[in-house]
């Protein structure tokens, strides 16, 4: 079927509305003519889109292995495979310039539309501004929001909600969020709005009648009544392994799994519905700085979530869950040695992240001390020669943080800690693969095996049956 005559023959245009088909490099022919003339009324009242920033299959493999050493039981998201729960389906993510895309890219090409340059939100190369998809959700009357493990204003929900030429105006995409008002935004970030140059934009906005929120509890009490803006730490949030055994992270932050049941709480019973999305953000920073126990743990944090939205689901049977990456990252994965098994079972009795290790050692740290800590928070001992080589990039290093860019040693730990977990991987960068997606709920059968990033959008749009609008 040609584009133009399935879009003339859609849901949308059926119930009255106009659709207007953009010129792009995708194929919207989502919907079977069969799917159309018994089911035209089906329609998904609500969306939670579900996205593992960065990951690779290795990491959605290895974080289902480390769950059933630990459980029994095999992690959410592969036991929807297992059971047949699910539609599958790979997706094409490349950006408009380059087929390895940037957190920014890949967002706004489910949520604009349209393929742009890395590194923008839903504005083109020519300056071509799109409508985000919860922008259009929240004109059509939905209730929307977003939660995440890194700032409220990174790259992946931004795309979903805002429009701006650069990922990193940070500030700019804060004051937006304020002048627009979604209805749920919970994650990271506090030091963003605190700290705007229009002024302490956390108060600005509890003015004009937001909920400001910053702890688990304050979380807890949450009504719904207003728009609420969460955010549980000056920048990014911790590790979920950090979290776990930091007590007063622990009791302040609430997980992945807590900010989506609480974020479906607070909008569940909206007459019109509602669209929520959720990012494990930090399994991406994890990637990036080859840090295993950040890496699997954050996305055992992240299927944790898939179970509290597959429950809701289930139950409501009107919501589209949709369960994706926007891209690979360092393809790690397990390999092959007779301790393989060992070494890997090893990791469920770690403390910390390499991240948190990394970022903790100070210049001149003596070997010892340094021993020491790796014993205590990862269960490994290190040679006196690789603490050395280790604590020599020390010596000058200006500033730290989580990417690699900062220049600690995390692909060099990470290599280091191979041959104890038996965990390798292929960089320290995002790759080219083509991304593992799921959908469960009305119109999840109606997906094809593949397909391009941008389709995504106009899916969205035509089984939830609202406008489209440019």
């Amino acid at each position: 079927m040609k584009r133009r005559e399935f879009f003339g023959k859609s849901v949308l245009t059926a119930g009255g509305m106009g659709f207007l088909l953009p010129n792009l490099q995708g194929n919207h022919d989502f919907i079977s003519d069969e799917y159309l003339g018994k089911n035209r009324k089906k329609k998904a009242k609500n969306i939670i889109f579900m996205v593992s920033d960065g990951m690779s299959s290795g990491t959605l493999t290895m974080g289902d292995l480390l769950i059933q050493k630990k459980t029994g039981k095999g992690s959410n998201w592969l036991n929807l495979y297992r059971e047949n729960k699910v539609t599958r389906a790979v997706m094409d993510m490349a950006s408009a310039d380059s087929v390895i895309t940037d957190n920014a890219a890949a967002s706004s090409s489910w949520d604009g539309g349209f393929r742009v340059k890395n590194g923008s939100l839903n504005i083109r190369e020519r300056g071509e501004v799109h409508l985000p998809i919860w922008q259009k959700y929240k004109q059509s009357g939905k209730k929307v929001g977003c939660v995440t493990t890194v700032p409220i204003t990174h790259a992946t929900p931004a795309g979903f909600c805002i429009s701006t030429s650069s990922r990193s105006a940070k500030a700019e995409i804060a004051k937006m969020y304020s002048d627009i008002q979604f209805d749920v935004m919970m994650g990271g970030g506090e030091d963003i709005f605190a700290q705007h140059k229009n002024g302490n934009l956390l108060e600005i906005m509890k003015e004009k009648g937001f909920d400001i929120v910053t702890t688990n509890k304050e979380m807890g009490l949450l009504s719904g009544s207003k728009p609420v803006l969460g955010v549980f730490d000056k920048d990014d949030l911790p590790y979920e392994l950090d979290r776990l055994h930091l007590p007063e992270k622990r009791d302040k932050v609430p997980s992945l799994a807590e900010m989506t049941k609480k974020a479906i709480t607070l909008m569940k019973h909206h007459d019109q519905g509602f669209c929520l999305q959720v990012e494990g953000g930090k399994v991406d920073w994890a990637a990036h700085a080859n840090d295993t126990l950040g890496l699997l743990y954050d996305q055992m944090a992240f299927d944790e979530a898939i179970g509290v939205a597959i429950e809701f689901a289930e139950e409501n049977k009107e919501t589209l869950v949709i369960i994706t990456t926007d891209h690979g990252n360092a393809n790690p994965g397990l390999y092959y040695g007779k301790e393989a098994d060992r070494n890997f079972e090893s990791l469920l009795k770690a403390k910390h992240t390499t991240s948190y290790l990394l970022n903790d050692v100070k210049k001149g740290e003596s070997i010892s001390n340094f021993r020491d800590r790796v014993k205590e928070f990862q269960g490994y001992e290190l040679t006196e020669d690789e603490c050395r080589i280790l604590l020599k990039k020390y010596e000058d290093q200006p500033e730290t943080g989580v990417y690699n860019d900062y220049k600690l040693p995390f692909e060099m730990y990470g290599n280091i800690m191979k041959k104890h977990t038996s965990v390798a991987f292929g960089g320290t960068e995002h790759s080219a693969d083509y991304t593992e997606l799921a959908m469960f709920g009305p119109g999840c059968h109606n997906l094809k095996p593949f397909i391009k990033n941008v389709d995504l959008h106009y899916f969205m749009l035509e089984i939830t049956g609202v406008k489209n609008q440019f």
